[in-house]
Order: C-alpha cells, then structure tokens, then sequence
C-alpha cells in the first residue's frame, strides 16, 4: 500500500502500528511520512487500510537480508529515523540495522543482549555485579539439573523464558516439588507462546534469585553519544502484592513518593544498565527494586515500557512517541521540570482460572472522579488465565487525579467494586452453552 510517497523524509516503524505514535509524527514532524514494515506472513491478514496515518506498508521476509535491502531501498535516502515496540518489533530491529546504515541506530549486538535476559545478565554481572541478582540458564528439568540450579541461586527462585515479556510464565518457586512443576508447565508452553507471539529468539529458560522488595521502573532516552534522559519513575505492584500467585503488573503509578536522593540513586543504577548493554540512540525500559535503600535490575528492554505513553502523557505531558523519535534524530527530548498530576494503569485478572460466569463492578467504574478509560479483554463465557500460564488480563483500566490521595481512593474504589466469578467445575459447559 502506498497512500503518498513524496514526502521528504520518513519515520520508519518496525512490526507493530501504534496509532498515537504515527499520528504524532504527522502532528509534530512536517513533511514526514510514516512507513510501516511489517512481516510477510501477515499480509494476507492485515486490512491495511485500518492503518491509520500510515503513508506506505512494506511487507518483508525478515530471513531474507537480501529482500530487506530491496524492499527498502526505494527509501534509503529518505529515511528519517527508525523504531520499533514490544518484544517482537525490538527483535525484528535486528534484522533491519544492517540495512539502514546511514540512520542513528542501536548495534544489532546491543539489541541481541537487551531481547535476551540470559545474555543481559552476564553483560549486567560484567559491569557491577551488586546491581543484578544470581542467575543461570535451565537446561531441561532433571533432577541433576534441578539440583545444579539450587545450588547456583538457591530458594527462592524465579524462573522466567529469557524473551518474553508482560510476566508471562513468570512463576516464584520455594522448594523443590514448585522448581519441578514449574519446569514442567514453562517447557511444555514456551515453544507455543513464542511461535504465538512471533519471537526470533531460541527458547531459553532463565532460573534467578527472588529479590524481594519494591518494584519500580523507568523509561530512559539515550541518544547517539550515550546521554541519558529520565521519564519520573513509576511505581509497580505485582500480582504477589495483593495477593495473587502470579506476577502480573497489577499497578503502574507514576510519579512516585521517593525522594529526589532515591530517584538519583535508581537513575544512576538505570544508566550503568543501559552502558552494560550498549545501547544507543533509542528508549529503554528498565525495570528495577528497592531494596532498603540499594536498587537492583530486574531487566532492561530495548523499547518504550507499556502503557508509559499514556501514563506519562496524562500525568506529566510528555510525548513520550515524539521524545522516541527525537533521541534517534537526535534531538533533545523534551521532559517537562514538574507533573500536573497522577496517573495509574491496572491490570485486572482473576484470582483463579477458568470460565468467567459473571463481571460486576466494570461499568460503575467509569464513573470515578479519576476514571480516565479502559480496555476490556475478556467477556462472560472466555476463560481467565494466570500471566505465569500465559494468560492476559480481563480488562485495563486507566486513572487520572492530579490530587494522589484521590487517585489512591479510586483504586481503593475499584478494588471494593469488581468481582470476577470463575465457574466452578463441572459447569464449564453449561456456561459455555449460555454465553454462545
């Protein structure tokens, strides 16, 4: 597809349309046009007229160097600066750099280690050792094996796919009855959730220490030179922390309530992670704890975290999708001194697996003072999932207060009003019968 192609110069997307993000190139950028790259094998589903403020669509074989060059070679000299988000589109970033020699781009190296937690972990044990927890790759699950993984990182322990990312098949472990069922059900679904989410990557099963404290994240820009520029960090409770078995991103707030000398502490740890991984002229998601008053890496990604561009966008006004593009030109981004308010992204799941027989609370939420929107994934009749069997949210729900003790008070709110009922066995049926 090709709405318009003279424009000046493009931003070039890799794999996943973001709407906001193309949106605000033809907002922000005059005369630049948007390409979007995208895999071959998705072609003959994509309705590629659904893609909105995209100017031109280019379908590749990513196992093809040769049909990459040729694709993009009409543009080559047009090229403005090149992106990509989510696990797949970072990886598929790795086959693209080598075509686009004459844009401001990580290595393909850079991005191998930031896409592969087995890797990141030996760069971040290489650079400062104290920042990241004891670790090793998991072979198959034999005894011999399990026992070889205790010894190394000892109980507890998390056992994690080295690429995957939202918390999927992410599973806590105390003892060794957990280590071999938790194995058991990782090796038997990640070869099906990688092919599912279209991952590059071999399959490769990460054991690491269990840190426990409080999570936090932050999205830093680095431009070309190594310059790093800080999103306000926003605060992350997982699943654990209200309770679930799982370790879903339950709640993202942001700004927190750290002091500036934490927040400094958290940033420096922040930049000693993206330097051990090399990465350059692009956003990263680095994802770390609290623990008294030391931070660790839990992960670094090559990519814009999730949610953070409407969580920072309402809380702070930044254009998180401009400040993207403006590090890769490079341009300064731009990071506004003080936020206007508070926002929070939630992701609700049940609280045990099976069919969902009954939703109540969702529609009174839309009307809190801090209700801002909310996608809903699930309906009566689908089934819940846990993230650590692969699982997605039932729904997201966004809030907004520029008072944050309101903003708490609605999550209070939500939290008082949803109920999620899971049909109890032996009525899976029936209930599947009704909801048709």
């Amino acid at each position: 597809m090709s709405k318009r192609d003279t424009f000046k110069k493009y931003v070039l997307f890799i794999e996943q349309y973001i709407p906001k993000a193309t949106l605000t190139v033809k907002q922000e950028l005059p005369d630049t046009g948007v390409i979007l790259l995208r895999s071959a094998k998705k072609k003959a589903r994509d309705n590629q007229d659904s893609f909105e403020n995209v100017d031109v669509v280019l379908y590749v074989d990513y196992t093809k160097p040769l049909n990459i060059s040729e694709v993009l070679l009409p543009y080559q000299d047009k090229l403005l600066a090149v992106t990509a988000r989510g696990e797949e589109g970072a990886g598929r970033m790795v086959d693209v750099i080598p075509h686009v020699p004459y844009l401001r781009t990580p290595t393909a190296e850079s991005i191998r280690w930031a896409t592969n937690k087995y890797e990141m972990r030996k760069r971040l044990k290489l650079f400062d050792a104290k920042n990241t927890p004891k670790f090793t790759r998991v072979m198959e699950n034999s005894k011999k094996e399990r026992a070889r993984v205790v010894a190394k990182v000892g109980f507890p322990l998390v056992i994690k796919p080295a690429s995957l990312q939202e918390s999927l098949l992410v599973t806590i472990c105390f003892h060794e009855e957990e280590l071999e069922k938790a194995l058991r059900n990782t090796f038997t679904k990640l070869r099906k959730n990688y092919e599912k989410l279209n991952r590059t990557q071999l399959p490769i099963i990460l054991a690491e220490e269990y840190m426990d404290g409080d999570m936090y994240s932050v999205d830093t820009y680095i431009n070309s030179r190594g310059d790093t520029y800080h999103c306000p960090l926003v605060r992350v409770r997982t699943g654990r922390n209200i309770g679930h078995d799982d370790f879903f991103n339950y709640s993202q707030t942001t700004p927190t309530a750290l002091k500036q000398e934490s927040i400094e502490k958290a940033q420096k740890v922040a930049e000693t992670a993206v330097r051990a991984l090399g990465l350059r002229s692009i956003t990263a998601h680095i994802e770390l704890m609290k623990i008294d008053d030391d931070w660790k890496v839990i992960e670094v990604g090559p990519r814009i975290g999730g949610f953070r561009e409407l969580l920072h966008e309402l809380s702070c006004g930044i254009n998180h999708s401009l400040n993207d593009i403006y590090i890769r030109i490079p341009k300064k981004p731009v990071i506004p001194k003080r936020c206007q308010g508070f926002a929070t992204a939630m992701k609700w799941f049940a609280k045990t697996e099976g069919v969902i027989v009954e939703m109540k609370g969702i529609k009174r939420i839309e009307k809190l003072e801090s209700f801002h929107s909310i996608i809903v994934n699930k309906k009566i009749g689908d089934r819940a999932t846990f993230a650590r069997n692969g699982g997605r949210s039932i729904f997201n729900l966004f809030l907004y207060n520029d008072d944050r003790s309101k903003l708490l008070a609605d999550m209070r709110r939500v939290e008082q009003l949803v109920e999620i009922k899971i049909a109890a066995r032996g009525t899976v049926a029936k209930v599947k019968t009704a909801a048709k």
